[in-house]
């Protein structure tokens, strides 16, 4: 009988997180209301200087992803996620993956372990929106 309690809180508080488990919808996030492009466009800032580029948007098996990139000439100062699939991974590799951009400053970038196929979207779509710049 003392050993019952302790077994049957500690099953409860296993089957917690089951029980509160939610899949992902395959539904998508977006940072920037806009529509989707499906080919690449490019637009210049005000002053001249900075260039924005959106990427395709590439359907992946987990959802789609778009890249929006800022140059500063032939410098990539940022990099933002249009789309994205919304799963807690890809969540977590995006700021690993513009890390990596800027860091390269290019698109040749390792996959995220966890993320791989959100990964390879978005180096698809960053080479895209790169391969588009004026």
């Amino acid at each position: 009988m003392k050993r019952a309690i302790p077994v049957l809180v500690l099953s409860v508080a296993g089957l917690v997180p089951v029980w509160r488990y939610a899949p992902s919808d395959g539904t998508t996030t977006t940072t920037e209301a806009s529509a989707p492009a499906s080919t690449p466009s490019a637009s210049s800032s005000g002053d001249g200087s900075a260039q924005v580029v959106k990427g395709t948007t590439v359907n992946t098996e987990k959802g789609p992803v778009q890249v929006e990139v800022t140059l500063d000439g032939d410098k990539i100062t940022a990099v933002k996620l249009l789309q994205q699939p919304n799963h807690p991974q890809t969540e977590a590799a995006v700021p690993k993956l513009v890390a990596s951009t800027l860091q390269a400053q290019s698109a040749d970038i390792d996959a995220v372990s966890g993320a791989t196929i959100t990964s390879e979207g978005y180096v698809e779509s960053l080479q895209a929106a790169l391969d588009a710049k004026g």
